[in-house]
């Protein structure tokens, strides 16, 4: 699937990570599924290959060892979003992994934030959320924050 309305805003961000040296990530590989269900036919194939009527349900195995190694060098870490459809035991590896990977960062001295709904559900689902820095439940409104902008709730308190 693709929003065609916010192609030009993906490239632009694109364009201006390259500008400012900013390293990018974007998943290689993806597990596909025939169906929105667990037991759904499933394939691993590349980002860019995705038969008609087949949908990228979590990300592949290349694409969670790259998650694994940036997750690794990192000293703060950011996490909003699932990789995957981590609610469906099928799909739900690529989270898996990466909530691990954030959890052994987090031992080793890097600062961890989860911020939103769905992170914060799947850090719980697996047991990790009292192993990472700090969890909101608050996605977008932690971003919105770290952007620069006032929040009204923060406001009122001040």
């Amino acid at each position: 699937m693709v929003e065609e309305d916010y192609l030009d805003v993906a490239k632009k961000i694109i364009t201006e990570a390259k500008l400012k040296g900013v390293n990018l990530y974007i998943p290689v590989d993806t597990i596909i599924a025939d169906d929105f269900s667990n037991e759904a036919n499933i394939s691993e194939v590349d980002i860019n290959k995705i038969p008609d009527g087949w949908m990228g349900l979590d990300v592949g195995k290349q694409t969670m060892l790259d998650c694994t190694e940036i997750i690794k060098n990192s000293k703060i870490i950011l996490w909003n979003g699932p990789m995957g459809v981590f609610e469906m035991s099928r799909f739900e590896a690529g989270t898996r992994v990466v909530a691990e990977a954030i959890v052994e960062a987090t031992k080793a001295g890097a600062f961890s934030l989860i911020g939103g709904g769905d992170s914060a559900a799947a850090v719980n689902k697996f047991g990790f959320g009292n192993d990472v820095s700090y969890v909101s439940t608050g996605g977008g409104a932690l971003l919105e924050y770290m952007e620069g902008k006032e929040l009204p709730g923060v406001v009122a308190l001040g």
